[in-house]
């Protein structure tokens, strides 16, 4: 049994023992004028358990104030990334300049209809905002009007050397035409495949048909001195060829869902005359 410390509360004598002495040795104050030391317990802070216990404290806070900070941020990151689309799908459209500009105020400027088509190019329902979850077997299209004229605005997805690619491929009102681009990438090398952000590289598209005499025929993305038949095409980035490649691919892939709707006007005509903006 561990040995009990008293303290003389006239003198301040420490005696060690299993209870108070008689009288202190020194000043002889009697027992009652003892008081036990209760001695404080301290934790081994090289103690495995504390070091265990400690880590699981620190992961514990850290995991709610990530979990706050993320549920309070929430709602701005998804206005900021919904934004973000907005000025992509406008990025499609030259005669739009969002420089300094309220993207969200243009975008329900010129963006008259989001739509949903099907396999067969038929609009199937009208989208009222980015939330819509895109179902297998149905195809996003917005309906812009620049200028009195109505444009047609695909969404393009693809592969480039490192990573994902994208873009919006705005044609004009008669549904052949290029009128403007967009690209953007994921991790494609800077000075190289990055270049298909470029304005010299997207500018070579306006003006591009898709089809030629009916039949889709998409857009060739060559190297220098090569020719593509039958297409239209544009000169491959110097350096960047995979990443040229799959512009080329995630063109023909993409537009080629929409080619039923392509040759048949009508229906998206009338679906901007029906009304205004949606979203």
């Amino acid at each position: 049994m561990a040995t009990k410390k008293y303290k003389c509360k006239v003198c301040g004598y420490i005696h060690e023992g299993d209870k108070a002495p008689e009288s202190c040795p020194v000043c002889k104050a009697p027992a009652s004028e003892f008081e036990e030391i209760k001695e404080k317990r301290s934790f081994n802070k090289e103690n495995s358990t504390y070091i265990f216990v400690y880590t699981s404290v620190i992961i514990v806070i850290v995991s709610l104030l990530l979990s706050f900070t993320s549920g309070a941020l929430k709602s701005r990151q998804a206005a900021n990334m919904e934004l973000d689309k907005k000025k992509q799908i406008l990025s499609s459209l030259p005669a739009v300049n969002l420089e300094g500009a309220d993207a969200a105020v243009l975008y329900t400027t010129y963006i008259k209809k989001y739509v949903m088509l099907n396999a067969n190019g038929e609009i199937t329902k009208e989208v009222g905002n980015f939330n819509y979850k895109i179902s297998k077997g149905e195809f996003p299209l917005y309906i812009a009007e620049v200028e009195g004229q109505t444009k047609y605005i695909i969404p393009l997805n693809g592969a480039g050397l490192w990573g994902a690619i994208w873009g919006y491929i705005a044609l004009n009102d008669d549904t052949n035409t290029v009128y403007g681009i967009y690209f953007s990438h994921a991790s494609e090398t800077p000075g190289l495949g990055a270049n298909i952000v470029a304005p010299k590289f997207r500018d070579q598209f306006v003006g591009k048909e898709v089809m030629k005499n009916g039949t889709f025929a998409s857009i060739a993305v060559m190297k220098t001195g090569q020719t593509a038949e039958g297409q239209d095409q544009v000169d491959a980035i110097s350096g960047g060829t995979i990443t040229s490649k799959g512009v080329e691919s995630m063109l023909k892939n993409c537009i080629g869902n929409y080619i039923t709707f392509l040759k048949k006007t009508t229906p998206a005509e009338e679906a901007v005359k029906e009304g205004g903006n949606t979203l």
